[in-house]
């Protein structure tokens, strides 16, 4: 298939190196020439996204919210009027289950197919071509998108015929895993007070019922004083809005979701928020008067 890629960060980077390894012929966009001169030095192609996008047959959207997938698909140069009928738009970024349905109906006017597919895994996942893929839409839409959802994910959720289902699983998805995060760093640090160090936290509790994949996979961060960002603090006041929004139009509450936005927001304002995800640990250490590895 002859696929574009729009969002070559850590996600979108990844599913573009799958696409090249399964075979497929990969053309990268990205606001950073440096992410797509890359993209090309390992076997995408050369030819600008926008030039390429009569002749393609599918499009993935990595970007970061909502806003930046409208101006992908509908803006000025929006690329969903660019492709041919038949073609698929494939939606893997975090958005409201209501704007997803509202653009699969965008495309329909257009003949192109919408498939609403949020990825989980990471960007190790989605460098293996190993994510999970909570998809909905139509048959048409599955079909057109099974190669490349066949290259990036080890598993593929198929949640509904229509788009909006798998939005709504992925801020169920949100929901967990930033109060996971979020309890990670509290029990971490909480720790340090009570004289058990990083390492011994992380030797203990994944052998333990208090552990979780977010914990396993972020108090590493924190132990090597590591937090380069491989998903960053500024996702989650993002996807975990998201959430709480859906969930007052539920009428339902949601406290723990809403203490755990709190502390993303405050990891934000200390100017973290390009740091990986685990930094919300230095809000707890900062205001506990604590020193986590690696700051002096």
């Amino acid at each position: 298939m002859k696929i574009g890629v729009v969002g070559l960060g850590s996600m979108g980077y990844g599913i573009a190196a799958s696409l090249i390894r399964a075979g497929h012929e990969v053309h990268g966009a990205d606001v950073n020439p440096d992410a797509v001169r890359r993209l090309q030095s390992e076997g995408g192609q050369g030819e600008a996204l926008a030039d390429a996008a009569a002749a393609l047959d599918a499009v993935a959207v990595v970007v970061l919210n909502a806003a930046q997938t409208e101006e992908v698909l509908f803006g000025r140069a929006g690329i969903a009027g660019q492709l041919r009928p038949g073609a698929v738009v494939i939606c893997c970024v975090t958005v409201p289950p209501a704007i997803a349905r509202a653009m699969a109906a965008r495309c329909a006017e257009s003949g192109v197919h919408f498939l609403d597919a949020p990825i989980s895994g990471g960007s190790v996942k989605a460098a293996q071509g190993k994510l999970a893929i909570m998809a909905s839409g139509s048959e048409a839409a599955f079909a057109a998108a099974r190669p490349m959802l066949d290259a990036c994910a080890e598993t593929v959720f198929e949640l509904g015929d229509s788009a909006g289902i798998g939005s709504a699983m992925k801020a169920v998805n949100q929901m967990l895993a930033g109060t996971h995060i979020a309890a990670m760093a509290e029990a971490i640090t909480f720790g340090v007070t009570q004289g058990i160090a990083p390492e011994t936290f992380l030797k203990v509790i994944p052998e333990c019922a208090g552990t979780s994949w977010m914990l396993e996979n972020r108090a590493p961060h924190v132990v090597a004083g590591d937090y380069t960002p491989h998903s960053a603090v500024d996702i989650w006041p993002k996807d975990l809005g998201i959430v709480l929004d859906a969930a007052r139009a539920a009428k339902f509450a949601a406290p723990l979701t809403a203490a755990a936005l709190q502390q993303f927001i405050a990891a934000s304002g200390m100017g973290l928020g390009r740091e990986d995800d685990a930094a919300v640990a230095k809000v707890y250490a900062r205001n506990a008067g604590l020193t986590l590895p690696g700051e002096s």
